[in-house]
């Protein structure tokens, strides 16, 4: 089966097209066949003026077009697309939704913060991991970070915060909304010591490769904090240069970092697993499920 699934963020819509094959012992495996991530960047329009521009729109809706043409070019069966923290809070969000699905076939539904968190889950890393650890997946987008903890075989909370890296860089969030995220992270973690985090997003991602790390090793949270401390003393253009990085990575790479440093200090996890996943990944998993339930 290949099935394909869209993920508008705040920063970036990324289209994930995956073969899935049922291997001989039962599990499943998702080859991912192209993955392809536009930097729409909605979130500097929605943060600072509560809506998508033109422009944006139009962008938007080119983006979707030329998604529907990959993904009629790798014969994709189903798809699953769906719109997070900065369509959430833009007012024109579901009318501009309406004239993409005039366009385009395609139906985009906006996901609660909540539901973002149960995506990320579905990705089932901390199930193939050691029972004798609590797992926190960390997933820091534009807009928004959601945080789910993993202990006993079971899933102790699923948590969405208004703490996203284009809202940093917009001075969106408040000394308040830190200290909730702080308040709640540290009372429903102190239960469950040791934490382990996970991460998941383009920004952890690319630290990792940064990092020259071997694929399945941890990074340390005093390495995020030296590249955090080094990268805040470079200059957009020079992180650039220096870690060869896109435009739109070296403006959020640093809010990134200082998300990813708080919680895991609050949690008292002094390392991070960096598995690759995203809510993309999520979403094939989902949709894969469904069909396969259907059938």
């Amino acid at each position: 089966m290949i099935l394909a699934a869209i993920d508008i963020g705040s920063n970036a819509a990324r289209l994930l097209i995956a073969e899935t094959s049922v291997y001989k012992d039962g599990t499943v495996d998702f080859t991912k066949l192209n993955l392809v991530r536009i930097p729409l960047r909605l979130g500097f329009d929605v943060f600072e003026n509560g809506a998508i521009s033109e422009g944006k729109k139009t962008l938007l809706i080119n983006t979707i077009k030329a998604y529907k043409l990959l993904m009629d070019i790798y014969k994709v069966e189903a798809v699953k697309a769906c719109a997070t923290s900065a369509m959430r809070d833009a007012a024109n969000g579901p009318q501009l939704l309406k004239e993409i699905y005039a366009e385009t076939g395609i139906e985009i539904s906006i996901i609660s913060g909540q539901e973002e968190a149960n995506v990320i889950y579905e990705t089932h890393i901390a199930e193939n991991l050691t029972n004798s650890k609590s797992y926190m997946y960390v997933d820091v987008g534009g807009g928004s970070t959601e945080i789910t903890l993993f202990a006993d075989n079971h899933i102790i909370f699923k948590e969405s915060f208004n703490i996203g890296t284009i809202r940093l860089l917009n001075d969106s969030v408040t000394d308040e909304q830190w200290e909730h995220m702080k308040w709640y992270i540290k009372t429903h973690t102190k239960d469950y010591q040791p934490v382990e985090a996970i991460g998941s997003g383009g920004n952890i991602n690319k630290i990792f490769s940064i990092s020259k790390r071997k694929e399945g090793k941890p990074l340390p949270l005093d390495l995020l904090k030296d590249y955090y401390k080094e990268l805040s003393y470079s200059t957009v253009e020079e992180r650039k240069h220096l870690y060869k990085l896109r435009s739109d990575r070296a403006d959020v790479i640093v809010p990134a970092l200082q998300i990813y440093i708080a919680v895991m200090r609050w949690a008292n996890a002094d390392e991070i697993y960096v598995p690759k996943i995203g809510l993309a990944d999520g979403l094939v998993r989902i949709l894969y499920k469904d069909r396969s339930n259907k059938g």
